[in-house]
């Protein structure tokens, strides 16, 4: 059985799948970052909340997508 989410529900699961990608891929560059010697190591950017949203929108309009 579906279950219908109110807009607000919906967006704060959307931010939290979206918190959870950026996340990983930071930490992802990290572990890439220190497989290599230290004189070849460059800083990672820690990501924005800018990052966090663009992440939300894109997931938000798959969910508008219609298939």
């Amino acid at each position: 059985m579906s279950e219908n989410k109110s807009g607000y529900e919906l967006r704060t699961e959307l931010l939290g799948m979206a918190i959870g990608i950026v996340s990983d891929k930071i930490a992802r560059q990290h572990e890439n970052e220190h497989l290599k010697p230290e004189d070849q190591q460059s800083p990672v950017d820690p990501g924005t909340t800018e990052d966090i949203i663009a992440e939300a929108e894109k997931l938000y309009q798959f969910v508008l997508t219609k298939s």
